[in-house]
């Protein structure tokens, strides 16, 4: 009996380290990335609403397209005064931008990652970002009310602009749930939460997502709708000529 008081305080304090038993922090991370990578290509429609300090709303209309985790493409439909504009990802360094009204694709620089993508909340990096696991390493991993909750560190020679995130996921399907970014200075800057999760066609999806800027008082919300999975897109569908083609 004595020996077993003794060891009882161990698994304990094993089970508070690791609350899923025999899974580390970045087996967590890595599942959490499969979730969210699961399907072969999707497509959607997103619903934007851009909503700055004295509460004034732009509203936009995006259609975005994704095959495994490096091909992504976003191409702004409405209004009129953002028609055509779009965002080709084809690694995470090969980001391109199309601003019809130069008629020119610009590759986004290194440098440039840090800055807003079209005026909202969403930086370039952000916008680029498919799997966590690739430029991230998680150090840390508690449970609470359902939730893990991961905070992750650049891993060595990582391009990121990002001190630190902490991710939260549900602990039963892995899907992600809310991400803090903070700055080098170790300032929580911004907010990421995910809702109306719904498993379609076999694949969890947040259909809402609100990214806010705290210290800017400045947020972004995001409905997807029309949501589709493994249509087949080739890969010549993510090209610099496909991000030209007019709107129709």
């Amino acid at each position: 009996m004595k020996r077993f008081n003794y060891i009882l305080p161990i698994l304990v304090l094993m089970l508070r380290a690791y609350p899923v038993w025999g899974q580390t922090p970045d087996k967590i991370l890595a599942k959490i990335d499969s979730v969210q990578n699961a399907f072969s290509d999707m497509s959607a429609t997103e619903q934007m609403k851009i909503i700055d300090e004295n509460s004034q709303v732009k509203e936009r209309v995006v259609e975005i397209r994704q095959k495994g985790k490096e091909l992504r493409m976003v191409r702004f439909m409405e209004p009129a005064d953002v028609r055509g504009v779009g965002f080709l990802r084809l690694a995470s360094d090969r980001q391109y931008l199309y601003l019809p009204a130069f008629r020119k694709v610009r590759r986004i620089a290194s440098s440039s990652k840090s800055e807003n993508f079209m005026g909202t909340d969403f930086s370039n990096e952000d916008m680029s970002q498919s799997a966590y696991s690739d430029d991230y390493t998680a150090q840390e991993m508690s449970t609470q009310n359902g939730q893990f909750r991961l905070m992750l560190e650049p891993k060595s020679g990582a391009d990121i602009n990002y001190e630190k995130l902490v991710l939260l996921a549900d602990t039963s399907t892995y899907v992600l749930r809310k991400v803090e970014y903070y700055n080098r200075s170790g300032e929580k800057t911004k907010e990421l939460t995910i809702g109306d999760v719904e498993k379609i066609d076999g694949y969890w999806m947040g259909k809402t997502m609100r990214m806010k800027s705290l210290d800017e008082n400045h947020e972004t919300k995001l409905e997807l709708s029309d949501i589709k999975f493994n249509q087949g897109f080739p890969d010549s569908d993510f090209s610099e000529r496909m991000l030209k083609r007019p709107i129709r």
